[in-house]
């Protein structure tokens, strides 16, 4: 599992890094669409494998039989997505429809944590971990969190590379904690910038996880990995 979040690092923090390079030779578009494919294709795969291997290892507790727990993970792991794809971004540029651009964000979730990404992961592992109970599940999770917690450093570095001055003042206003620079006085919860028609999307990826994961488990077992 380490081996599988190793690769999938060096080539999505890879790819992220050579962005302007590469976007100098195929373009935008061209760079968006083959950094997406990459990144399913090895985020995909990925995925099955730790569903089928999920109880390996040792099982170092078993909650699953409490009902607390169960709910704790259901909002835990609802949460997650909202922060794992915040809709921060054009979705038009998500899917290379429109020119993808680089940006300095400073609204919607991004008032609660510059990194959501790293947020909604800590999330999604916590909830993951306290299920299962198994030490291939806890091993993951901290693979997982650590590679997240490279990104939060590998894209200020980028950010800070293009936009220079303009991202450190940035920097001040926002943290990478969740609701530190709120709590700071920083940054002011602005609900508008939450309603919009791509929040809404993600909600009915979640409600979709949800209703299709037995489905999704049957299918993985059916993978030889």
């Amino acid at each position: 599992m380490l081996a599988w979040i190793l690769v999938f690092a060096l080539v999505h923090s890879g790819l992220a890094g050579w962005r302007l390079r590469v976007e100098s030779v195929v373009g935008p578009r061209a760079y968006r669409v083959l950094f997406a494919l990459t990144s399913l294709g090895l985020a995909v795969p990925m995925l099955v494998y730790f569903i089928n291997h999920r109880y390996d290892g040792w099982l170092l507790w078993d909650l699953r039989g409490s009902a607390w727990v169960q709910g704790v993970v259901l909002v835990l792991s609802a949460v997650s997505f909202l922060f794992l794809y915040p809709a921060t971004f054009n979705l038009l540029e998500v899917a290379a429809i429109a020119k993808p651009q680089m940006r300095l964000y400073e609204t919607g979730i991004t008032r609660i944590t510059r990194h959501p990404q790293l947020t909604g992961m800590t999330l999604w592992c916590v909830a993951h971990v306290l299920w299962l109970g198994t030490s291939f599940a806890l091993v993951t999770a901290l693979g997982l969190v650590s590679y997240h917690s490279f990104a939060v450093w590998h894209g200020d570095r980028r950010l800070y590379t293009r936009y220079g001055e303009a991202f450190l003042a940035l920097k001040a206003r926002t943290s990478v904690i969740p609701f530190a620079a709120i709590l700071q006085g920083h940054q002011t919860l602005v609900l508008k910038e939450f309603l919009r028609p791509a929040y809404l999307g993600v909600l009915a990826f979640v409600v979709l996880v949800f209703v299709y994961h037995p489905w999704l488990v049957e299918r993985s077992a059916q993978v030889f990995w």
